[in-house]
């Protein structure tokens, strides 16, 4: 007997509607999180304060000369002929060369060999010379110019390169001999006790151990001489006669006279001056900050 039950047809199943996608939750900011406006509105101020000098600088150096206009239209290039050629910036820039880059070797050479020695060894005045380190650092260099210069006299090094590099070292090793006897303290010295056992002497060691591990230090150190010693004026003004022999700081003030000012001239020898400095902390920013804040957080 078949039943009632049985003979009613089930219900076609309907359709299942989709339920709407629920909007995301926000993010709740933290009691002590600031908003992003309030970041990035000083930030942004700060770069408009930042770029405008630079790009005055770049509007006098291409628009023609006697040209008013905000936009450097047509751009032309006879600024930097004219400081190239005419005010012998060429000249200028191979001294600087000279002079920086003898300057950046110089003083990491020694300032490594005076931060081991720091790092690594312990002797009676120890504590006293790394406080005259400290002292020196405020001593200001027009205090030394008169003083340098009869020693340089005395020398026969007045108009030489030679003088400004050995001034620029003078003044540069006292805080890279101090970066780099903290970098040094932060390698450990097992290392180099294990290299001792493998039958290495002291040299050997450190030439093969530690040094590969200051890359960073060297590299922070020698940038900072590098560009001390492009931008100063005043090692270069004193003991630099021959307007053969002058720096790019020096020729930048040649440009400059009681009853005129080339601007267009003077922007373009502005940055030939800055592109090797920007160049150079564009290739090293990384090594630069590592070198500066592992030299400086132990000591």
């Amino acid at each position: 007997m078949i039943t009632k039950e049985a003979t009613e047809v089930a219900p076609a199943p309907r359709d299942e509607v989709p339920e709407p996608p629920r909007p995301a939750k926000k993010r709740e900011r933290a009691w002590d999180e600031a908003p992003r406006w309030q970041i990035y509105l000083p930030l942004g101020i700060y770069l408009i304060f930042t770029l405008i000098p630079f790009y005055w600088i770049l509007l006098f150096a291409l628009r023609p000369a006697g040209s008013t206009s905000l936009v450097p239209w047509p751009i032309t290039f006879e600024h930097f002929e004219k400081v190239w050629t005419e005010r012998s910036f060429g000249t200028y820039f191979q001294n600087s060369v000279l002079v920086g880059v003898a300057t950046l070797l110089v003083t990491t050479v020694v300032a490594l060999a005076g931060g081991y020695a720091l790092a690594r060894f312990n002797f009676k005045v120890k504590r006293a010379f790394m406080l005259a380190l400290l002292c020196s650092q405020f001593v200001p260099g027009a205090l030394l110019l008169v003083p340098l210069f009869e020693i340089f006299a005395e020398l026969k090094m007045i108009n030489s390169l030679g003088s400004v590099i050995l001034a620029e070292t003078v003044f540069q090793l006292p805080l890279s001999m101090i970066l780099i006897s903290n970098f040094i303290k932060n390698v450990p010295y097992s290392l180099e006790e294990a290299a001792w056992v493998d039958g290495c002497n002291r040299m050997t060691a450190f030439r093969i151990v530690v040094l590969p591990l200051l890359r960073p230090g060297l590299i922070a150190v020698g940038s900072f001489a590098f560009v001390h010693s492009w931008n100063h004026f005043l090692f270069a003004l004193m003991f630099l006669n021959n307007q053969e022999k002058q720096t790019i700081p020096v020729g930048l003030n040649t440009l400059m006279s009681a009853d005129s000012v080339d601007l267009g001239a003077l922007a373009a020898g502005g940055i030939i001056a800055a592109v090797p400095v920007v160049i150079v902390f564009a290739f090293i920013q990384k090594w630069l900050i590592t070198g500066f804040s592992a030299g400086a957080v132990k000591g």
